[in-house]
């Protein structure tokens, strides 16, 4: 899709990471197109759910995954008037906190022997959280975009996405049984061998398998042949 406005009424919203951003002609991973250059200056157009669809300063636009988009800062509020922050860390942190608090409390229930291991399960089955803290940084897990965000206390930019846009979730496999081995084959066991048969002019001789009649040993006679 194109625009007739041109770069003096392109105002972005956005920036494209440092990584970079692929980039679709629709919300559909079937139809790629230019991925978007690192730093690259968007305007939000749009939202569907994760995608996003942005305007570049050249009319151009795209679909990528609005979750990675780092926001532009607001120039300051003019005539007294609060700033408004497109996220707000205090309700993921709140989440957060009582995400945490229910694992403490079940975590001490099953320490202390009040509870049992299957009411511990229970109790925290589902729960999902995470949350680093280095000094003035912080890095939170929201689960319902299943994204990592990171926030210097006055507000929180996406830092890293589970699965790309409109990737389907992906059911558990099923444990594969394990197919009984077939046994090595074994040596043949040395078979006993068979007894002489005589053969029919009742020589004692066995019968030969080839047709050739074995090597036999001619004793001389005692009178030197003569």
């Amino acid at each position: 899709m194109t625009t007739a406005a041109g770069p003096a009424d392109f105002h972005p919203t956005h920036v494209v990471p440092r990584e970079g951003l692929p980039a679709w002609e629709e919300p559909d991973l079937s139809r790629p197109t230019a991925a978007l250059d690192p730093f690259l200056p968007v305007r939000l157009l749009s939202r569907r759910g994760e995608w996003g669809e942005v305007l570049c300063a050249n009319g151009w636009s795209a679909w990528v995954d609005g979750r990675l988009l780092v926001p532009v800062p607001e120039p300051p509020p003019a005539g007294g008037r609060s700033r408004l922050r497109a996220e707000d860390p205090l309700p993921l942190l709140a989440r957060t906190a009582e995400a945490l608090e229910r694992y403490r409390r079940a975590a001490g229930e099953l320490a202390s022997e009040r509870t049992e291991a299957e009411a511990f399960r229970s109790a925290t089955r589902g729960l999902r959280a995470g949350i680093v803290i280095d000094g003035e940084s912080v890095w939170l897990y929201e689960e319902a975009s299943g994204r990592w965000m990171y926030g210097d206390g006055t507000g929180l930019v996406t830092y890293a996405v589970d699965e790309g846009p409109g990737t389907p979730a992906q059911p558990p496999r099923p444990q594969q049984q394990q197919q009984p081995s077939d046994p090595e084959p074994s040596e043949p066991e040395p078979s006993e061998p068979e007894p002489v048969e005589s053969g029919p002019s009742g020589s004692g001789r066995a019968e030969p398998a080839g047709g050739h009649e074995p090597t036999r040993i001619v004793t001389p006679p005692e009178d030197g042949g003569r």
